[in-house]
């Protein structure tokens, strides 16, 4: 396949998503409080005080960020919500979406184009693969990007201070690759993941899966799920004609280098637990707080 061209339309980061480092931590805060007190339903003074923002300025900043309220996010990580969510999660599965009829909830996805490089290529741990790899901010905090001449292979996160980790964590999945810091290069991806303007199922995001065939399997499945919905790990597992394999798909997920474009903070427990997530339960807690806020507001 030839090398992918991004058009002359690509945003910078400029874009209003390009929230700070500093914003995305008062954020995280704000969500880590309501997760623990939720059965108290903290006030939103108690929730700006903790953050140690007034009312106002964190009204402001967390209606900014999410598009939804407090209130509403508050509503929305209780266990009630997560199981009405899951409801209708194996026919999530099954259904077949057309743009236009299923929502802002599919737009994301269906702005995705992907492919897998062939087993062979991956046993190699990427040996003759070129990655560039660059940090950019994003709505929960610094996102790494990592690109192939095939298109968008890998996307992590991190805290302050904890970059060179993150780095190490991606590398480690593909040792043998050659890796070149290289900024200019994935800003563009950067822009068009985490601006849903950009999600144009007419102008597709092109992502290259580097997996086992059944790690590649569990990922376009994920695909699947639309934005404001969940899955379950057993839902999954039953998609892909392997009723008995939840545990594989569990740590098929855990697996995920493409973290929020392939959305695996999608899935949850039977029970409507969050369960785990690979770059921080408080970080699954925002995304979909987020992606609720955007599907609730039809911005997606």
């Amino acid at each position: 396949m030839p090398p992918v061209s991004l058009s002359s339309t690509e945003p910078s980061l400029a874009s209003p998503l390009a929230n700070s480092p500093e914003d995305y931590d008062r954020i995280r805060k704000a969500i880590a409080y309501i997760s623990r007190k939720w059965q108290q339903q903290p006030s939103l003074e108690d929730i700006a005080g903790h953050v140690g923002l007034s009312v106002s300025h964190f009204h402001h900043l967390f209606r900014r960020w999410a598009g939804i309220t407090p209130k509403d996010f508050l509503a929305a990580v209780t266990l009630d919500r997560a199981r009405d969510l899951l409801r209708d999660s194996a026919s999530i599965l099954d259904a077949t979406y057309e743009l236009g009829l299923s929502g802002p909830g599919r737009l994301h996805d269906l702005f995705v184009t992907h492919e897998a490089i062939t087993p062979g290529a991956f046993k190699t741990g990427g040996a003759g693969m070129t990655v560039s790899y660059g940090f950019h901010p994003s709505p929960f905090g610094t996102a790494l990007v990592m690109v192939t001449p095939l298109g968008l292979a890998g996307v992590a996160f991190a805290d302050p201070g904890e970059e060179p980790a993150a780095l190490a964590d991606m590398r480690s999945r593909w040792p043998n690759a050659e890796y070149r810091e290289d900024s200019m290069v994935t800003a563009p991806y950067a822009g068009r993941i985490f601006d849903p303007s950009k999600w144009q199922a007419d102008l597709p995001l092109n992502v290259v899966m580097i997996g086992t065939d059944f790690e590649v399997r569990v990922w376009r499945t994920l695909l699947r799920i639309p934005m404001g919905k969940m899955a379950t790990y057993s839902d999954i597992a039953c998609h892909i004609g392997n009723p008995n394999a939840s545990r594989a798909v569990g740590a098929a997920v855990g697996k995920n280098p493409l973290s929020f474009v392939v959305p695996c903070h999608r899935v949850i427990g039977r029970s409507g637990a969050l369960t785990g997530y690979h770059w921080g339960l408080t970080r699954k807690q925002a995304m979909l707080g987020w992606e609720g806020g955007r599907v609730k507001s039809g911005a997606a």
